[in-house]
């Protein structure tokens, strides 16, 4: 995707537990009619849809939570509809985006004016200056997360991948807490990314995997 061709504003899903990021891709089971409405209406238009935390209501019940300012664009690229009425599509991560502020319309949906700025570099196909072997500390620290979480990756097709490809698809299946995959989120770059990993794998670490937050 170009520049020129990012959209201005975008339908936004606010779903909670749930993090992509550029480059991954990820299946999404939709049923909520709402969102139904933002798929059809997004096949019709540019496949496009925001994908975005919500921060966390505490005891404020039926009140529309606050979105966390940073998501990430997706492109629909696969679509099925079941015999049920649901939509099975599959989601590719394509830039990260800031929300500007929130549209109102008559749709079931929210939209937001986003901006991507900060994150043209997403769209870049060339590889950042990292080697596998500068990351096998990480790789190893975080497969120890994963089997002591009980996870089970398929490191060798990981490999197989660009290392942009498999530092975001590890830090979006990882048993990290969603405050931390925000956090990844939300981190400039691949490299920056990296470094952000290994502290947080630090502190899991430090804790013998009992702690799940940083601080």
């Amino acid at each position: 995707m170009k520049i020129e061709d990012l959209p201005k504003k975008i339908p936004v899903f606010p779903l909670s537990n749930f993090i992509i990021f550029p480059k991954t891709a990820v299946p999404l089971n939709i049923f909520e009619p709402r969102y139904i409405d933002m798929i059809n209406d997004s096949m019709k238009n540019n496949k496009l849809i925001g994908m975005i935390q919500p921060k966390t209501l505490k005891n404020l019940m039926n009140k529309i939570p606050e979105l966390h300012q940073i998501g990430c664009l997706g492109k629909i690229t696969t679509f099925q509809e079941t015999d049920d009425g649901r939509y099975l599509i599959e989601l590719k991560g394509i830039i990260r985006f800031e929300i500007i502020e929130e549209v109102l319309s008559n749709k079931k949906y929210r939209e937001c004016q986003v901006n991507f700025k900060n994150y043209y570099h997403d769209l870049d196909n060339q590889k950042e200056e990292l080697k596998f072997s500068d990351l096998e500390l990480i790789f190893k620290d975080l497969k120890n997360l994963f089997e002591k979480k009980g996870y089970v990756i398929n490191w060798k097709a990981l490999e197989k991948q660009s290392l942009d490809e498999t530092i975001n698809a590890l830090a979006m299946a990882s048993p990290f807490s969603l405050e931390e995959k925000q956090i990844l989120l939300e981190t400039k770059n691949l490299s920056l990314r990296k470094t952000k990993i290994a502290e947080i794998l630090s502190t899991y670490s430090f804790d013998n995997f009992n702690n799940t937050t940083i601080q």
